[in-house]
């Protein structure tokens, strides 16, 4: 296999992953979800541009955009979540939460990538992060809690669950690295 991201695009990645993010939660407070969305969608195509090949990863974000929509709309069809904006049917997931989810996707074969054999903790990861990033998104006025106790134990079983299989996931369709040509 060609060597690791280099220190550069995994900086890069942070950096692009953390504006992608910041812009798609502030956007949806402040009732304007698409911008936010397309600064994501930006970060997604920018890491599909210098991936090795980029199908492979194009198949990871929309493995991804799929649990996290399956995922999201659950939650929010249990009435656990609200959001302000972002959303063609109140019981589904607001479409740039789905686009955060192939936001993460493009971490997980680059600054993520040390989880790769670890999914337990990238299961402790999960129910730890997840609910974390979350709550943030509703300290910025991005989602609300309904009843937050229950709703932080169901995002922390969600991603215990969802980080270890999209790694999982990001093992077998790895854009980034590129295996060498065989020799014979």
């Amino acid at each position: 296999m060609k060597p690791r991201p280099t220190p550069a695009i995994r900086f890069a990645n942070i950096a692009v992953s953390q504006l992608a993010w910041f812009a798609a939660v502030l956007g949806a407070a402040r009732h304007t979800p698409l911008w936010g969305t397309v600064c994501v969608l930006a970060g997604i195509g920018w890491h599909l541009a210098v991936s090795a090949r980029p199908k492979r990863e194009a198949c990871l974000v929309g493995l991804a955009m799929l649990i996290g929509f399956a995922t999201e709309s659950l939650h929010t069809a249990a009435g656990q979540v609200t959001y302000p904006s972002g959303q063609f049917d109140p019981r589904l997931a607001p479409y740039w939460i789905v686009a955060l989810w192939g936001l993460l996707a493009i971490a997980l074969n680059v600054t993520l990538r040390w989880l790769r054999h670890r999914l337990w903790l990238a299961a402790l990861l999960g129910a730890f992060a997840g609910p974390l990033a979350f709550a943030s998104g509703v300290r910025l006025g991005a989602a609300q809690f309904v009843d937050a106790p229950p709703a932080l134990f169901a995002l922390a079983l969600g991603w215990a669950v969802a980080l270890p299989t999209l790694v999982w996931l990001s093992i077998r369709f790895d854009g980034v690295t590129v295996p060498e040509p065989a020799h014979g």
